[in-house]
């Protein structure tokens, strides 16, 4: 028997990362320019991506927590707590790079970041592996940062 999708509760999941994302977005929005400012690694891609990509990831994270929600698993409380830290995490991490400007605490609150995003995905994988393989471009998008984040702290 299939489950049926219960809208109401898939549009709280997507819209909590999309709401951390839009509140830490807000929160910087005067010192984005210190991308535009600094010297910036190859590969750096203009500034109107961003906003897009993570658009999109922060749907993805709604969807798979959605999707371990779902599970009933009494294990996905665990899931989802590992979830929450990493939201958490993705909240500070642009107020560090942005805000404050301490490039290598950003790199390695970066890092701390993809440890626990690789953490959730696993976990999310062993409940629901749709949910685990839907956090794969969010990994890779996180060490592309990380590349960026660390070049931007070299460079400058």
């Amino acid at each position: 028997m299939k489950k049926t999708v219960n809208i109401k509760s898939l549009a709280v999941c997507v819209a909590i990362p999309l709401l951390v994302g839009g509140l830490s977005s807000l929160l910087i929005r005067n010192s984005f320019s210190v991308y535009e400012t600094e010297a910036l690694p190859p590969l750096a891609p203009p500034p109107v991506v961003f906003p897009i990509v993570w658009a999109v990831l922060y749907i993805l994270m709604g969807v798979s927590s959605y999707l371990i929600w779902r599970t009933g698993d009494q294990r996905r409380f665990t899931a989802l707590t590992v979830y929450g830290v990493q939201l958490v995490m993705n909240f500070i991490w642009p107020l560090l790079f942005f805000e404050m400007r301490e490039f290598l605490f950003a790199v390695i609150w970066l890092g701390l970041l993809f440890i626990a995003v690789l953490a959730m995905a696993i976990l999310f994988k062993k409940l629901r592996p749709a949910a685990g393989i839907l956090q794969i471009p969010y990994l890779l998008w996180l060490a592309f940062a990380f590349y960026l984040n660390l070049g931007v702290y070299l460079l400058n």
